[in-house]
């Protein structure tokens, strides 16, 4: 055994990494395809923990490429058959690493990075069997404010022409509402609980005149987001439905989330969680939770 699978047993609780895959989590149909309504995140996976730069640090010091490879497939062997990836040269070798170690996870891609900057990559990364592809959120909100739909609209049909499904991202609820009212010929939504994107002006007028020190994780903002979702016809994922961790110190807590998420969603709609299995087992208890729930 390496070190760094060493680690990663000692860091789980004893005797959770069970031989073969546990029964799958309750699925959605996505394109063609069976999807579990829990859905494995990245962000922790690559130091984005929106909590403080130490805690962005420790993830990358801890995450190495082998860890990050283990964590997909203990979702994997848990039950989670979807895995939510933004595109990084880091991430495509994941996405090699796990497919010559018999990993069967199904994939959404979000754009990032280079791809996010040159379209042309898009069909070649198409080919890699991603269920869809989605423009990033806080590019989509970034568009929106700066009122450059255009480039937005651009990457839907790009990869429309691959034949793959076509989705956007976004924090911002009023910017999902234009692309709806639009007719954008869009396949899925990945939909934000909470509207981190927000600048200082706009979380000031949001809250009277003040702002808080960093991020702001507003009460409102997931009524505001599961409103739109339970509006439109298309498939949604919702993300940061823990408020990136904020709303998971406690196993009850994490409960109280999925049941809000799950009862305030479609039946046809999925959640995406990002899991850190450093300190406690994340995956596992995730996914229990969701069983419980679902």
């Amino acid at each position: 055994m390496t070190a760094t699978r060493r680690d990663f047993v000692t860091a789980a609780a004893a005797g959770s990494l069970i031989p073969g895959q546990a029964p799958l989590l309750p699925t959605v149909r996505f394109g063609g395809q069976d999807v579990t309504r829990l859905i494995l995140g990245t962000n922790p996976m690559f130091g984005y923990s929106h909590v403080s730069m130490n805690l962005d640090l420790a993830m990358r010091e801890w995450m190495t490429h082998d860890r990050r490879v283990e964590t997909v497939l203990r979702a994997e062997r848990a039950g989670i058959n979807t895995w939510q990836l933004h595109y990084h040269n880091d991430t495509m070798a994941m996405v090699d690493a796990l497919r010559e170690q018999g990993s069967k996870i199904r994939m959404f891609l979000l754009s990032d990075f280079e791809l996010h900057k040159d379209f042309s990559l898009i069909p070649a990364t198409a080919k890699r069997g991603f269920i869809g592809m989605a423009h990033h959120g806080n590019r989509t909100d970034e568009a929106f404010r700066e009122r450059k739909m255009d480039r937005v609209r651009e990457f839907v049909l790009r990869v429309r022409d691959t034949g793959v499904m076509a989705g956007v991202s976004a924090h911002n609820p009023e910017a999902l509402d234009y692309i709806e009212s639009a007719g954008w010929p869009v396949d899925y939504y990945m939909t934000c609980f909470y509207r981190v994107s927000r600048t200082v002006e706009e979380t000031r007028a949001a809250l009277g005149g003040e702002a808080p020190l960093g991020e702001a994780f507003l009460e409102g903002d997931p009524d505001r987001m599961t409103r739109f979702v339970r509006l439109t016809k298309r498939p949604c994922l919702g993300f940061k439905v823990l408020g990136a961790g904020h709303r998971a110190r406690r196993r009850e807590h994490i409960e109280t989330a999925f049941r809000y998420a799950f009862s305030r969603m479609k039946p046809s709609d999925a959640v995406i969680v990002g899991m850190f299995p450093r300190y406690r087992d994340e995956v596992g208890e995730n996914v229990e939770v969701a069983r419980a729930v679902l």
